[in-house]
C-alpha cells in the first residue's frame, strides 16, 4: 500500500452508532485519558518558524484569515462587549490558570485576551487537540486515494507484520474504529490505569508493533475506550501510505493552505509524529482549524478537507465520556457544538449555530478542566445577541479593552 493511490469509492461514516457506556464518578479523572501530559523522552521534532502578517482592523470586505485574523468590535458582529469584558474580568479576579482566550465570530476576532507572560505570538502545547488535526489529515489522505476509506482494515494498511494475539476481532478492526476510539484493543493508557499502557508503549522498541500486538477485550465498534496509542497509529498509518511524516503532510496539505507556519510536532524514537498530542502552535493558528471546519473544509477557493469528512468527523458515532458523543477524533455535544479537547484545558470549540470559533489555552488543574466550557456557556454564547450588527457601544468596548489589558499586565 505504500505510495499506491487507490481509486476505490470513498466511504465516510460507515460505522454504526453505539450507546454510551455508563459514566462513572471518575469522569474528571478519565479526562486525563484524553489528554495525557506525558511527553516523549529524547524525541526529535519536526518544526518550522516564520512570522505571520499581523491582523488588521478593516472589516469592510470578505476575506480569509490566511495571513492573519482581522478584528472587529463585538457589536459589529452582533455580540455584547460587556459580557465579554465580564468573561476576562472573571478570569482575572478568580486567578484562573487560563493562558489565552480567543473569540471569533463571522471570521473576525471580537475578543482576544492573553495572560502575562504569554504573548499573542506564543506557541502553546495543545495536547490532545492534536488528535483532531490528525483526523483531518486522514480525511485528506482518503480523498486523495492513499486510503480506501474508513472501512479499510487496519492490518491491511499496516501489512507485512507478525501480529500477536491475532483473532477475528483484530482482523476486523477498521480505520473508523481507530478514529472513534472503539478499537477493542486492551490499551489501558488512560488515567484510570495510571497511563500504564502508554508507558509500556513508550518503552517498547516499536510503538506500532506494540499497539498491534495488544490483545482484544471487545469486538471493534462495540465499546468506547479512550486510546492514545490508537491516535498514534493514525499518524503511523498516514506515514505508511503517503511516505510522508504527518508534519510534512500537514505542512503541504493542511497547514500551508491555511497560512500556519509556526509549529513544533515531536516524533517517536522511530520517527513518527506523535499522533495523540504534543503539537505546539499559536492559538490563532489553532483557531484556523476550527474556522476551516466551520466552513465545511473550504479555505479560499480550495476544498482543503472534504466536506463529507468534516460532517462525519463532527457528528457522534459512539457515546462519549467527556462530552455527549465522539466523532472522528472530535468531541460532540448534543446541541451541535463540537470541540477538540486537550489536557489541562486546551479547547478548540466550534459553535455552528452562532458562527463562533473559540480557543482556550490553559494550565488548569483536573478539577477545573471543564472551566472553559462553563465560560463558553455562561459568557460567550449568551453574548451573541443578533445575527446582524448592533449599535456601537463605546463604554462596553472600553471595558473589554481594560479587562484584556489587565490580564496582559505583569
Amino acid at each position: 500500500m505504500v505510495g499506491q493511490r487507490s481509486h476505490q469509492t470513498h466511504r465516510y461514516g460507515g460505522g454504526r452508532k453505539v450507546a454510551a457506556p455508563n459514566v462513572t464518578l471518575f469522569v474528571v479523572a478519565f479526562l486525563l485519558a484524553a489528554c495525557t501530559p506525558v511527553s516523549v523522552t529524547n524525541a526529535s521534532t519536526s518544526s518550522t518558524t516564520t512570522t505571520t502578517t499581523a491582523p488588521v482592523t478593516d472589516t469592510t470586505s470578505e476575506y480569509w484569515p490566511t495571513e492573519g485574523w482581522r478584528t472587529a468590535a463585538p457589536e459589529e458582529q452582533g455580540m455584547d462587549s460587556h459580557l465579554l469584558a465580564d468573561l476576562f474580568a472573571a478570569i482575572d479576579e478568580e486567578s484562573y490558570a487560563i493562558d489565552s482566550v480567543t473569540v471569533i465570530r463571522n471570521g473576525y476576532v471580537v475578543a482576544d485576551g492573553v495572560v502575562h507572560p504569554f504573548g499573542k505570538e506564543s506557541r502553546h502545547i495543545i495536547h490532545s487537540c492534536t488528535k483532531s488535526i490528525v483526523s483531518a489529515l486522514i480525511g485528506i489522505a482518503v480523498e486523495e486515494g492513499y486510503l480506501e476509506g474508513v472501512e479499510q482494515a487496519v492490518l491491511d494498511i499496516l501489512p507485512d507484520r507478525e501480529i500477536a494475539n491475532l483473532d477475528a476481532d483484530k482482523e476486523a478492526m477498521t480505520l473508523e474504529n481507530v478514529l472513534t476510539m472503539s478499537t477493542g484493543l486492551d490499551c489501558r493508557d488512560s488515567y484510570l490505569y495510571g497511563w500504564r499502557g502508554l508507558s509500556e508503549m513508550r518503552a517498547s522498541d516499536d510503538w506500532v508493533q506494540h499497539m498491534l500486538d495488544l490483545p482484544m477485550v471487545a469486538p471493534p465498534g462495540s465499546l468506547f475506550e479512550y486510546c492514545n496509542g490508537g491516535s498514534f497509529l493514525l499518524s503511523a498509518i498516514l506515514q505508511e501510505v503517503t511516505e510522508m511524516k504527518a508534519a510534512d503532510f500537514a505542512r503541504d496539505r493542511l497547514f500551508g493552505p491555511l497560512g500556519i507556519t509556526d509549529f513544533v510536532w515531536p516524533e517517536s524514537p522511530q520517527g513518527i509524529n506523535i499522533g495523540w498530542g504534543e503539537l505546539r502552535m499559536r492559538p490563532h493558528d489553532l483557531a484556523k482549524i476550527g474556522y476551516l471546519y466551520l466552513r465545511d473544509g473550504r479555505w479560499e477557493n480550495r476544498q482543503v478537507v472534504p466536506s463529507t469528512w468534516v460532517d462525519a468527523s463532527t457528528h457522534s458515532h459512539i457515546g462519549g465520556t467527556l462530552q455527549d458523543g465522539y466523532g472522528y477524533q472530535w468531541w460532540v455535544r448534543d446541541d451541535g457544538v463540537y470541540m477538540a479537547l486537550g489536557y489541562a484545558g486546551q479547547y478548540l470549540i466550534v459553535v455552528p449555530a452562532h458562527d463562533l470559533v473559540v480557543v482556550f489555552t490553559s494550565d488548569l488543574p483536573e478539577d477545573e478542566f471543564y472551566l472553559p466550557q462553563s465560560l463558553l456557556d455562561n459568557y460567550i454564547i449568551p453574548a451573541v445577541l443578533s445575527e446582524g450588527a448592533l449599535p456601537a457601544d463605546p463604554e462596553g468596548k472600553a471595558a473589554l479593552r481594560a479587562a484584556t489589558e489587565a490580564l496582559a499586565t505583569p
